[in-house]
């Protein structure tokens, strides 16, 4: 049991720990660079202290740093919330070994589902279904490779083992595209993660990206807590979120989501944690499991009632899970749009100060944000601004509360994705839903020829 946590993040998941720390009666502590020195963020923990200059390399993903910020803090667990080390084996496995709680799964976990073929393994042990593929790594021989390509049948992608966030993945649609893809992906496999060993799984042509959101404590609940659509994205980076899935048959999420706890169990996960899957065809494909939290995860909040980051915190002080599958149900229809700092049309990253700000309210809607009037906003970092999250009774009402608050944004000083959004929920197969993974990019295309 501890009574006070470090956070290892910064903006708008740091501000969202802090609060459910506080809901807990955690006393919290808030690292930061020397950027974020005046974040008004900052001033909702307890107790603030720097930890490196504005590169993110030196501050907030230099673990050294925030351990020794923990112990001189007397925090006796770190969340490291989403990106930076989050996800890193070695850092989870340094605060256990300084005898602090690691807020997330065992570093064992994090290393086995960070290596996409072990994932892959462990997956299909358990029942989960995954993409057609050997779960190995590809040879050396480059006729070797040409086999298992011609075996699965273009198209094909080449992955990087260690890869993920959209890096380290090539997609080949012919035989004469293989060579060159292997020799890419290869080369920033290694400079990127560290490691040049590649898979290659069959490509699928129009599925839909699909997750199934998990919670385990230490007494051997493993509960899926619903699923998410996730399929509009740009450059495998996510757009827009809702919870449930529209037009999957929901005895079949059900069945899907039984395997992910089953899962689970067979690899004494700990914590939250997201099944990431393509959707085809009305099959499920296992694609990923990210074990933290994700951006995403209030459309799950907002069916199912639950508080997901506080129900982390009380997992990791070895609390048990006072819930049973049958208590959970999805009510309503949820949908999240990221508000970024980029130009709604080329995407170019916007800094700069925040000179005005509306942000919306009303019934149902909620705006998970650590932004405010004089906010600067730094270029160093991710341009996630705000996640803008509706609920209604049903996905037609969502949609509407989600066009009367895009409607209610108002935000100046610099450039927001706000109106992509706003031109986005016009689209009629977005609105008629279940839309698949390339939506968003053609979409976009026949806009800019418009």
């Amino acid at each position: 049991m501890f009574d006070a946590v470090l956070v290892a993040n910064r903006g708008e998941i740091a501000l969202r720990i802090i609060r459910a720390a506080r809901t807990l009666g955690l006393r919290t502590i808030a690292v930061h660079s020397t950027e974020d020195a005046k974040a008004g963020w900052l001033a909702e923990a307890d107790t603030a202290i720097a930890i490196g200059p504005a590169r993110a390399s030196a501050s907030y993903l230099n673990g050294a740093a925030i351990l020794m910020a923990a112990q001189a803090t007397g925090a006796g667990a770190i969340h490291p919330g989403y990106g930076f080390l989050s996800e890193n084996a070695a850092f989870a496995q340094a605060v256990t070994d300084a005898g602090l709680v690691f807020v997330g799964p065992p570093a064992d976990c994090i290393r086995r589902m960070g290596d996409k073929m072990a994932a892959k393994r462990a997956m299909r042990a358990a029942g989960v279904p995954c993409v057609p593929g050997p779960d190995t790594p590809l040879p050396q021989d480059p006729a070797a490779v040409r086999a298992l390509a011609e075996d699965l049948g273009y198209p094909v992608m080449i992955k990087a083992a260690g890869g993920g966030g959209g890096r380290g993945m090539r997609l080949v649609r012919t035989p004469a595209e293989l060579a060159p893809a292997l020799e890419q992906t290869r080369e920033e496999a290694a400079r990127f993660f560290g490691d040049p060993t590649l898979y290659i799984e069959k490509f699928l042509t129009a599925p839909r990206h699909v997750e199934i959101q998990v919670l385990c404590d230490t007494h051997g609940t493993a509960l899926w807590l619903g699923d998410r659509d996730c399929s509009l994205q740009r450059r495998h980076q996510k757009l827009m979120e809702e919870a449930p899935a529209p037009g999957i048959d929901r005895a079949a999420v059900a069945a899907l989501g039984a395997r992910c706890a089953e899962a689970c169990r067979a690899i004494d996960y700990v914590g939250a944690g997201t099944f990431e899957f393509l959707y085809q065809d009305g099959a499920f494909h296992f694609i990923e499991m990210n074990t933290r939290i994700q951006v995403e995860h209030p459309v799950t909040e907002m069916v199912t009632g639950l508080d997901i980051v506080a129900l982390q915190l009380r997992v990791a002080r070895g609390e048990r899970l006072d819930l049973d599958q049958t208590q959970i149900a999805a009510r309503g229809h949820a949908i999240e749009c990221r508000i970024n700092a980029e130009h709604p049309s080329t995407f170019v990253p916007s800094a700069g100060t925040i000179a005005a700000l509306r942000l919306p309210q009303g019934q149902g809607v909620r705006v998970d944000t650590h932004i405010g009037v004089n906010e600067k906003i730094p270029a160093c970092y991710d341009s996630l601004l705000a996640k803008l999250i509706v609920h209604g009774t049903d996905r037609a009402d969502a949609l509407r509360r989600m066009r009367e608050a895009l409607d209610d944004l108002h935000v100046e000083g610099i450039e927001t994705t706000a109106p992509l959004h706003r031109r986005l929920l016009r689209d009629p197969a977005i609105e008629a839903g279940a839309v698949g993974i390339d939506h968003l990019e053609r979409w976009l295309w026949s806009e800019a020829a418009a």
